[in-house]
């Protein structure tokens, strides 16, 4: 049976859009509010008043606010406030995921894994996908496990693919639920385990994984007719 893999569609939008609702940030570690110029640029971004919101979050980012470097980048390579500068935007995305920020982290994987704005390297892409990951940044753990899997800058290994997209699962990742079910079905990665692999396709199902429920219910018809 061929084993296939579907990676999920990544617009560069997911990147781009600013993270303006504040509680995102604790899941990359960064408390929104912290620094005062980062509040007035919030307010002033809302009010689409670019040119001050700008200002502020350069004021905050200068100040090692890693929140405000990486809504500063987005800003310079979006051209909000300011005509498109890219080099000086890509310099401060890469000072917020320096500075630990899962999002920044995760972007610039992604960058470079097209060499969009910075050079193609695969290579450099796990590497950072590997540290958002690691922080629990979902998406990351899903691209990381995507990496492992194909062999894309980093060795093919079954058993790395099969950990992150297990870590991805859990977190309710449609797509890793399914992947994962598939992978203990065939013991790829994992040794082989019906009962884990109808769970994780039950658990695609209730996440709209196409086929899930359709997989779940042939596996459970497989144990019942083994069990007789």
């Amino acid at each position: 049976m061929k084993f296939s893999i579907r990676q999920p569609v990544r617009r560069v939008a997911a990147w781009l859009a600013l993270l303006l609702v504040q509680g995102l940030a604790g899941a990359a570690a960064v408390a929104p509010g912290n620094d005062p110029d980062s509040a007035r640029a919030w307010n002033a971004y809302r009010s689409k008043d670019y040119v001050t919101a700008l200002a502020h979050y350069r004021n905050a980012a200068m100040r090692n606010d890693a929140l405000a470097q990486f809504n500063l980048a987005v800003m310079l390579v979006e051209g909000q406030g300011t005509a498109a500068r890219h080099d000086e935007g890509i310099a401060w995305l890469r000072k917020a995921a320096s500075n630990g920020l899962a999002r920044a982290q995760d972007a610039l994987a992604q960058l470079h894994e097209r060499g969009e704005h910075v050079p193609k390297s695969m290579s450099e892409a796990t590497a950072w996908y590997r540290k958002a990951a690691e922080q629990g940044w979902r998406d990351a753990q899903v691209s990381l496990a995507t990496q492992y899997f194909l062999g894309r800058g980093a060795p093919r290994d079954d058993r790395e693919a099969a950990r992150w997209y297990e870590r991805a699962a859990a977190q309710g990742d449609a797509g890793s639920c399914y992947i994962i079910a598939s992978m203990y079905e065939h013991g790829r990665g994992v040794a082989q385990d019906f009962e884990r692999a109808m769970t994780w396709y039950a658990q695609a199902a209730l996440r709209g994984e196409a086929g899930a429920d359709i997989k779940a219910r042939q596996m459970q018809a497989r144990q019942r007719l083994l069990d007789i």
